[in-house]
């Protein structure tokens, strides 16, 4: 089932993944909720998309005309934050997957209490966890935002430094099905993940903020 199949997000994600970007026309786009369990705030270059059920008259309102980085600012998150019930996440770069390939052996695990794992319960569905042969380590898979294929990596200390981030980076693509994009989300600060998902031939297109949807 394709979780994001018809939203207005969801196809601007599959394009970007393409290359084709958003017009950078200066533009906020307000878009409704997207399936799945978080909101969220989407910037292109000089193009950003709101996907959440608010008035749009209301965000526009709320924006300095002609700034491109008002979307990002707190001011606008913690407005947009109160509107929604909830709390803005934190700012990540969004990447996709390129034409990557690794020959690292995978071990798909039944359960784990990963609290990385755990984490990731809140955001995604269809949760998967994979372990390289001898561990130390940590792949997760699941759908996202707007339906998106998602992976999060998680490296021990014991093994960082030797390339293992990158390999596991590389070796995620053939997790989801063909010719879909996989997308990932990192914080700015963590440089050392940035570089790992660099260096496996991941390409930035933008960034976001979530807000998780507040439970029924």
């Amino acid at each position: 089932m394709d979780l994001g199949a018809g939203h207005p997000l969801a196809a601007l994600l599959e394009a970007a993944a393409r290359g084709v970007l958003p017009t950078a026309d200066g533009r906020v786009e307000v878009v409704s909720s997207p399936p799945g369990p978080a909101d969220a705030v989407v910037a292109f270059t000089g193009h950003t998309v709101v996907a959440a059920d608010v008035d749009p008259g209301a965000v526009r309102k709320q924006l300095p005309p002609e700034s491109l980085s008002a979307p990002l600012q707190a001011s606008f998150l913690s407005w947009l934050a109160g509107q929604l019930r909830s709390e803005a996440g934190s700012l990540d770069v969004v990447l996709v997957a390129g034409d990557v390939a690794s020959d690292l052996e995978l071990r798909e695990l039944d359960e784990s209490d990963h609290p990385r794992l755990r984490r990731a319960r809140r955001y995604r569905s269809d949760l998967r966890a994979y372990e390289p042969a001898g561990g130390g380590a940590l792949l997760i898979v699941g759908r996202g935002l707007a339906g998106r294929y998602e992976v999060a990596i998680e490296v021990d200390p014991t093994r960082r430094g030797d390339g293992l981030g990158r390999s596991l980076a590389a070796a995620a693509p053939k997790l989801v099905p063909p010719e879909r994009p996989l997308f990932t989300q990192i914080a700015p600060g963590n440089a050392a993940s940035l570089r790992a998902f660099l260096a496996a031939g991941y390409r930035p297109i933008g960034a976001e903020v979530l807000f998780l949807k507040p439970a029924d």
